[in-house]
């Protein structure tokens, strides 16, 4: 069914409530596995309805924030979706209790409980009412960045549409669009620090109503941390100081010498890859998206289905305009076992990376859906969904002419600089979050000041200044929209990265075996940890040392045996 012709209902929470209450009745008083299995079923059946109704309003409303209709219902979804989430637990709670349990793991494996398990520690009908704050926050967060209207060179421009202005050969030109970006979050500047300030307050308060220190174990625990923790998480951080961090530096200072820009560098100069230009994809978008048929086409039979599946019901929406939200994102629709791919393309090299990433996101769920995979185990959590999309950005590598012609090997080379680059950037983000969450108690201006602090251990080539009003002055992370919507989640791109880089790797031996091993790692779905997904894909784990310093030693080596004095 195409995506516009997706009937929307409101759903009826009450309603919703007596049914799952029936439904979970049945499932407590079955007296056989086969009746319990069949009420699971039914209760899943409900589920997917539910959130289909919540998933096209979310969707509706970020494709056009300004309509009225989806925006009331993008903040009854706010209001209600707590509610919802005590109907998943009472129900998971008797699934969880079941006379039945071992039949059900013997059937879907012991993960579904282990899960289960989380989602118990993660919610109580209690915090429903921090839970809808919560909601309400991160949606005007959401409105605020997508409300940007700025003025520049006679024109006015969302956030994503200035982002090729910010990205010119031209050093002046450049820099005035940094300018004016950060202009836009400076006026905002006050807004932005109390949104964030309710926010850290109310999870903090969420935390220690469940009886929890702080908000980072909840935190975790929301994040469905079924196979590490946070200690794990701390050696993974030190081993990016270790490795990384030293890599990401030289390649800065080779940066600032090719552009012949002083180091270290500001947020401007950055974001000049090559002295010429950075890659841009050639043609329209229209030709992005062809192109982006022919490399799914090409890459295998089942890619080549997917894609048709895609473009056939019209579940893309990639064109930046006014109103609609920044970023990117892919979601499911699970009543039409759909995806649909949600983007902002402005002419820069994310375009084409775009719809090699949200794709392989989708891709997934596509397999999921093909391979009759239960709702509550179609998706892996959320690192491993990351190295679905972050390991097709690598696998479109040889189709990657077709999408920037002339700008290929710039292209290569500034995909995998910039992979590498990444890791530090998004570990950074991560401590962030953990410093803040310890310590509830800070005022914005502390918090600015951690983030300053925590630039001179990851990013060591940037400089600060009064150059670009909010980037010169520290506050960057403001703009990283999942600090305000997803807390602790950026440090699942950085372990998914490790295991793209991974990949890669294997690509630049055997790529048929390397495809095979992603397929298998995508066919696994949500049956297994993270850890088990990669084990499966006969790859090593992001903990520990190993695994990154074998793909930084790969990378880095590729990299130097490109000649750079070409990549101008």
């Amino acid at each position: 069914m195409k995506f516009n012709d997706m009937p929307y209902k409101r759903p009826d929470i009450e309603k919703v409530k007596a049914v799952a209450a029936e439904i979970i009745k049945q499932l407590s008083e079955a007296e056989t596995f086969e009746e319990a299995d069949k009420q699971f079923e039914a209760f899943q059946n409900l589920m997917a309805d539910v959130q289909t109704d919540f998933t096209l309003a979310f969707v509706r409303h970020t494709i056009n924030t300004n309509d009225e209709f989806y925006k009331a219902e993008s903040d009854y979804s706010d209001e209600v979706s707590p509610m919802f989430s005590e109907i998943v637990q009472n129900g998971s709670l008797t699934l969880y209790n079941s006379k039945f349990r071992p039949e059900f793991e013997k059937k879907y494996g012991k993960i579904l409980f282990t899960n289960i398990e989380l989602m118990l520690k993660s919610f109580s009908p209690e915090i429903i009412p921090e839970m809808q704050e919560e909601n309400k926050l991160a949606t005007e967060y959401d409105r605020l960045i997508a409300s940007a209207q700025i003025e520049f060179e006679g024109g006015t421009y969302t956030l994503s549409q200035l982002t090729p202005f910010k990205q010119v050969p031209d050093d002046e030109r450049r820099m005035k669009a940094w300018q004016a970006d950060g202009g836009f979050y400076k006026q905002n500047a006050q807004r932005l620090d109390e949104i964030y300030d309710s926010l850290v307050k109310v999870r903090d308060k969420m935390a220690k109503k469940l009886g929890y220190k702080n908000y980072i174990e909840l935190g975790y625990y929301r994040m469905e941390r079924n196979c590490y923790t946070a200690s794990d998480v701390e050696r993974f951080r030190n081993a990016v100081v270790k490795y990384i961090v030293p890599i990401a530096t030289e390649l800065y200072k080779e940066q600032a010498k090719r552009t012949g820009l002083p180091y270290p560098l500001n947020y401007s100069d950055m974001a000049l890859a090559f002295r010429s230009g950075n890659p841009k994809p050639t043609g329209t978008p229209d030709d992005i998206l062809a192109h982006g048929k022919k490399f799914y086409h090409e890459l295998s039979k089942n890619t080549a289905e997917f894609i048709d599946f895609m473009y056939e019901n019209e579940l893309l929406d990639v064109l930046s305009r006014k109103g609609k939200s920044g970023g990117g994102y892919c979601t499911d629709i699970p009543k039409y076992k759909s995806q649909f791919i949600f983007a902002n393309f402005n002419g820069t090299q994310h375009d084409v990376e775009v719809i090699t990433h949200e794709a392989g996101h989708a891709y997934a769920s596509y397999v999921a859906n093909k391979n009759d995979v239960p709702l509550f185990l179609s998706s892996p959590t959320f690192e491993a969904c990351e190295v679905h999309s972050m390991s097709m950005e690598f696998f479109a590598w040889p189709w990657a002419e077709g999408f920037f012609g002339k700008d290929t090997d710039k292209f290569y080379y500034n995909h995998l600089a910039g992979s590498l680059q990444f890791i530090p950037y998004g570990t950074m983000v991560d401590h962030f979050q953990h410093i803040v969450y310890e310590h509830p108690e800070y005022t914005p201006e502390q918090r600015h000041d951690a983030w300053r602090e925590l630039l001179k251990v990851y990013m060591p080539w940037v400089k600060l200044g009064d150059e670009i009003p909010f980037y010169g002055e520290g506050k960057a992370w403001q703009r990283q929209s999942h600090i305000y919507e997803r807390p602790f989640y950026y440090i699942d791109y950085c372990l998914a990265q490790t295991v793209a880089l991974g990949f890669w790797a294997l690509m630049q031996h055997d790529t048929n075996d390397a495809w095979n091993r992603y397929q298998n790692f995508v066919d696994l779905a949500g049956t297994r940890t993270f850890i088990e997904l990669v084990e499966a894909a006969g790859l090593d784990t992001p903990f520990g040392d190993s695994a990154l310093k074998k793909v930084a030693e790969e990378a880095t080596a590729w990299l130097k045996k490109q000649d750079t004095s070409k990549l101008v």
